[in-house]
């Protein structure tokens, strides 16, 4: 069962994420967050990370989908908290 406080948790997460990832220049700094990235998920509610995969195994995990499946996520999580 997915709960607003993981959805809450995983928006901010996310959320901040996103926004340093999309402005940074500096490689390193995306690659330190798609590895944040792939260990908060380990720990998110499979549930949850479910609903915003719909069905792609490597979602949020493919380096060369890595920002457009965040910013999926992002919207995906948004909804889901009515903003």
């Amino acid at each position: 069962m997915v709960t607003k406080e993981s959805i809450e948790t995983a928006y901010c997460f996310l959320h901040q994420k996103l926004r340093v990832y999309i402005y940074s220049n500096m490689n390193w700094q995306k690659d330190d967050i798609e590895y944040a990235i792939a260990s908060y998920i380990d720990s998110m509610p499979k549930d949850l990370y479910e609903q915003l995969a719909e069905g792609r195994q490597d979602f949020l995990l493919d380096h060369k989908r890595f920002a457009d499946d965040m910013t999926l996520a992002v919207d995906k999580l948004e909804r889901m908290l009515g903003i």
